[in-house]
């Protein structure tokens, strides 16, 4: 049993920060000879990241990036499949180790998805950024935080540490003007709907199903952009992508290159084809809070107005995290699906048919009064591929989540 445990985190982090102190002397500082790109948000940041690191490939700037889903250097990209790589901020010996690797391979820019615990544990501590992406802030990691203020001000101090950086921010938050009016070398703005003077903002907004087409108006013109990624969310990202890109001096026309050529990003609004036959689409979404679960569904009922189907949705929630979620997911499937199957995701040891419970609870007050019924409309089924398998049986021509 690790002693650490058992410490409070304010002690523990402390231990943290002499780490990366010692991790950053022993790899010789590798952040001062690269640009270091951060992203940090609770929604968009590995969309952003992978985003940024195509639009860095388009203007032919080799790159590295770290985020929760993959791993990228130079062109060979490896998607995390152990629990192990799931951390999405490394620890700093791994981070400065893999900074250090780029600085070896004459690699100039690095990615990094940034989370708020890293910034609270130093994991990022000696790292020097030079742009920081700032995406959006809602209900998440309250658990760890204990509050949204706590949240706020961690996501704020990475801000506050680098005023070096140059900055772009989400025009469309609600806490935009506290990162914005912190002092950086420059500050971008980004909108789906408000004009900016420095920044992009998106017009003429088009969305289908599984794609987007948009103007980006940026200082010194537009540009239309045609994307893979669909919904207004994936606007919000592409822009900050947009944003960013213009922070690097990139050419706006590479950035639209660099965006396009993203066909989807793994667990993402990813779509799942099986077979050319296949009658019904399959999404897969990583949405962890509300917000984000409340994005995914919209896009997919809008999607679904003008061409009928119904939407079923497979959800479970996480063990050892912020227990206030469960009811409100369940409470946003109630609301906008028409089939619900609840299952077991990962439990992290803590009673798996508690979390379910908690989850089903919400399922109730989201619906309308006598609209669920247990085992005709939504299911509790304990093993996840069972779940998955047991929808494939009943039902067809559907969207599935």
């Amino acid at each position: 049993m690790k002693l650490t445990k058992h410490l409070p985190q304010s002690t523990k982090n402390k231990l943290h920060k002499a780490k990366a102190q010692l991790a950053a002397f022993y790899f010789g500082s590798p952040s001062k000879k690269l640009t270091i790109i951060g992203i940090t948000g609770t929604k968009g940041k590995t969309t952003v990241c992978n985003l940024l690191a195509s639009v860095l490939d388009a203007a032919g700037l080799p790159n590295a990036m770290e985020t929760t889903i993959n791993t990228k250097f130079n062109d060979k990209i490896e998607y995390h499949t152990d629990k192990s790589q799931w951390v999405t901020t490394p620890p700093p010996a791994v981070l400065q180790k893999f900074l250090k690797k780029a600085v070896s391979a004459g690699i100039k820019y690095v990615i990094l998805e940034v989370t708020s615990q890293a910034i609270d544990q130093y994991r990022i501590y000696g790292i020097d950024f030079d742009v920081l992406v700032y995406t959006n802030l809602s209900h998440d990691h309250l658990d760890y935080h204990g509050n949204k203020e706590n949240y706020l001000n961690t996501k704020l101090r990475v801000f506050k540490q680098n005023p070096k950086a140059k900055f772009v921010i989400n025009k469309d938050d609600q806490y935009w003007n506290l990162f914005y009016n912190l002092p950086a070398k420059e500050k971008f703005l980004y909108s789906t709907s408000k004009m900016v003077d420095h920044g992009a903002t998106a017009r003429k907004i088009l969305l289908s199903p599984d794609s987007s087409i948009f103007t980006v108006a940026y200082d010194n013109g537009q540009v239309t952009v045609s994307s893979h990624l669909p919904g207004e969310f994936n606007i919000s990202n592409m822009l900050a992508t947009f944003s960013a890109g213009i922070a690097l001096g990139i050419d706006p026309n590479k950035i639209k290159v660099g965006i396009e050529n993203v066909q989807g990003v793994r667990g993402r609004m990813e779509q799942i084809i099986g077979s050319p036959k296949q009658d019904f689409t399959v999404i897969v979404d990583y949405a962890h809070n509300p917000d984000s679960l409340k994005n995914v569904y919209e896009t997919i009922k809008n999607s679904l107005k003008n061409r009928g189907g119904r939407l079923i949705a497979v959800l479970g929630a996480t063990g050892r995290r912020d227990t206030t979620k469960r009811p409100l997911m369940g409470a946003l499937a109630g609301q906008y699906a028409d089939f619900i199957i609840i299952t077991d995701e990962d439990n992290y040891g803590e009673n798996p048919e508690s979390i379910m419970e908690a989850v089903a609870a919400g399922i109730l007050r989201g619906g309308t009064k006598n609209q669920w019924r247990l085992n005709r409309n939504y299911w509790k089924v304990l093993d996840r591929k069972q779940a998955i398998h047991k929808l494939f049986l009943r039902l067809r021509k559907t969207i599935l989540w």
